[in-house]
């Protein structure tokens, strides 16, 4: 059995079955890609809420686990060469479960990297965008009278989702089967009516993309995968 103490961050968070997979995260949409993964694939873990504040983000324990202070990150005991793993970005996380699990990144090599294509536009193109729309949409960003940062957020989240709209036409999923691809995308997709800015990027103009993200919310992991970790830790 490994010996979870070694790592800082068991001291804040302590495991409750050292055995299994360690997650440390928060429901965003970055956070609950892993989540609604590991409840996809059936891999045991446990979920411990790291709240997006400093007391956490920021503690001595946490960046231990990861440096660059955000979530999600876990830790595997049951690494591929026999000993633990600690992984943090979300896209990083997802390529590694679904190759730990066989499953959600395709059966050939060429799917497999279609699957990491798209994955790669959301880490790389509309995960930034849009959480950068949501800053000057929603949060303190939204107070500045300079309007332009908005605005350049704004249409390029519409361009990303253009990009979607055309892809996903006579399509289920955007690289094929259900893959890591989708639950990376469509959390994203969801996120904008939490910054409420559907109507700034004429979300209800692209059936396909709407379609597509009632498809992905009505299945079954991810209804219970965007509940972990709770926002609120019990007392």
């Amino acid at each position: 059995m490994a010996d979870l103490s070694v790592y800082p961050i068991t001291k804040k968070w302590p495991p409750q079955n050292p055995e299994i997979l360690q997650l440390y995260s928060f429901p965003t949409p970055n956070g609950v890609k892993v989540s609604i993964a590991l409840e996809e694939m059936g891999i045991p873990y446990e979920a411990h809420t790291v709240t997006l504040s400093d007391k956490d983000v920021k503690s001595p324990e946490f960046l231990s686990l990861n440096p660059n202070n955000k979530i999600p990150a876990i830790i595997d005991p049951n690494g591929p060469d026999g000993t633990p793993v600690t992984l943090f970005e979300s896209g990083a996380i997802l390529l590694y479960l679904a190759q730990k699990s066989g499953r959600l990144i395709g059966r050939t090599a060429a799917d497999k990297a279609h699957v990491t294509q798209w994955l790669m536009f959301q880490m790389g193109g509309l995960g930034p965008m849009f959480g950068q729309m949501g800053f000057f949409s929603k949060f303190a960003g939204s107070e500045w009278d300079d309007k332009r940062p908005q605005q350049r957020y704004i249409d390029e989240s519409k361009r990303l989702l253009a990009v979607l709209e055309r892809e996903l036409a006579g399509k289920e999923w955007i690289a094929g089967d259900y893959s890591i691809a989708d639950i990376a995308i469509a959390p994203w997709l969801a996120a904008l009516e939490f910054y409420g800015t559907q109507d700034a990027v004429g979300w209800s103009d692209h059936p396909n993309a709407v379609a597509y993200l009632d498809r992905f919310l009505a299945r079954p992991a991810v209804i219970k995968g965007r509940q972990i970790p709770p926002r609120e830790v019990a007392a």
